[in-house]
């Protein structure tokens, strides 16, 4: 998006075939929607929720308290929105290959997985053994990333933390319909978390998302099994409703909602603390970066701003031999601050005093 406008051809390769569904909601805080903003997003596309603040529950007692959110952009605009992964997806994928919008469209190219990467040659292999050359090679491969191989000069396996989730969306459409939901309707429009306080973490983290229809649900608790041969990403309701069996009986009745998708397990992994996200012509971006928890609900955020950096850095008229010492920039300008966010993230759920 931000390379296109500059002028630049930009090609993404998308290791699968077709892009399907994500179940899941986001948080996009209003760090990254002032980026969105500059960059003509329409907010009707997102189908948001407004994301004000969370009311945080004790799980025993049931009693909340509201916690606004407390930032603002330079405008005055007080604005963070809940939505659906799909529905962000859809509106970055067309403000970077759509046309009328300014510069040559991005392709993007499925079933193009990307198998190896030279970071000082700013080449990719794909499966197939074709070999892209390009003047910059940028890492957006995720917490697997193939790119950060190249670019760190080993392989960095991110570890078991001993923490997994539960996720899933429920439908919505008949929540003014069931009693003792009040907790998930009134008060501050935003996120509900639910802790039980104890030294394991069990908690359960909620939000409305695509126009209120559907409700996102995160069911995070401690998981000492997850080098199990047995461990599965597949979960039921049921599994769900015994882990979160002592809770206020209030909060249980968000399992009487109709289910809009089955229920997955996620195991929370962060990368470790990298030595450099750059090498000649490579730099990586977003989770191949900094994948951490998501307590502080800004992986995505930190992703878009680090996009924006990239665009600012790599404007018309950057050259081939300009290349290292702006990807230099970038780092100077993003490591920092991907690594504090990371730390923070993470130090959420494995410190209980920092909990919440």
């Amino acid at each position: 998006m931000a390379l296109r406008r500059n002028g630049h051809h930009v090609k993404i390769f998308e290791a699968s075939q077709t892009k399907a569904e994500i179940g899941a909601g986001v948080g996009v805080q209003a760090n990254a929607l002032s980026i969105l903003r500059q960059f003509g997003y329409s907010r009707e596309n997102l189908k948001p929720a407004n994301f004000d603040g969370t009311i945080d529950f004790d799980a025993k007692n049931g009693i909340g308290i509201p916690r606004p959110l407390l930032t603002s952009i330079p405008d005055g605009v007080h604005d963070s929105v809940f939505c659906h992964r799909n529905d962000l997806y859809d509106e970055l994928k067309r403000l970077a290959t759509g046309e009328s919008i300014g510069g040559p469209p991005a392709q993007l190219l499925f079933n193009s997985k990307v198998v190896a990467c030279d970071a000082e040659a700013g080449t990719v292999t794909l499966g197939n053994s074709e070999i892209t050359h390009a003047d910059v090679v940028i890492g957006a491969d995720g917490i697997h990333s193939i790119v950060r191989t190249s670019v760190v000069g080993h392989t960095v396996k991110p570890p078991a933390l001993g923490l997994t989730c539960f996720r899933g969306l429920f439908d919505a459409s008949n929540l003014n319909e069931l009693e003792d939901l009040e907790w998930l309707t009134e008060g501050l429009n935003g996120a509900r978390t639910v802790m039980m306080q104890e030294e394991e973490l069990r908690m359960i983290f909620v939000y409305p998302c695509r126009n209120g229809s559907l409700i996102n649900f995160v069911g995070h608790h401690t998981d000492l099994n997850q080098e199990a041969a047995d461990w599965s990403p597949i979960a039921t309701l049921e599994k769900v409703r015994e882990k979160f069996a002592d809770f206020h009986p209030k909060f249980l009745r968000v399992f009487d909602l109709p289910l809009h998708t089955p229920i997955s397990k996620w195991q929370l992994r962060a990368v470790p603390i990298l030595p450099t996200w750059i090498r000649g012509r490579a730099v990586l971006l977003g989770d191949a970066a900094h994948a951490t928890l998501p307590f502080l609900g800004q992986g995505a955020a930190m992703a878009i701003e680090e996009a924006a950096v990239l665009g600012c850095l790599l404007p018309a008229g950057t050259t081939k031999e300009d290349v290292p010492a702006r990807l230099e920039a970038y780092q100077t300008l993003r490591k920092e601050r991907g690594e504090f966010m990371s730390t923070a993230a993470v130090s959420e759920a494995v410190e209980p005093e920092k909990r919440g």
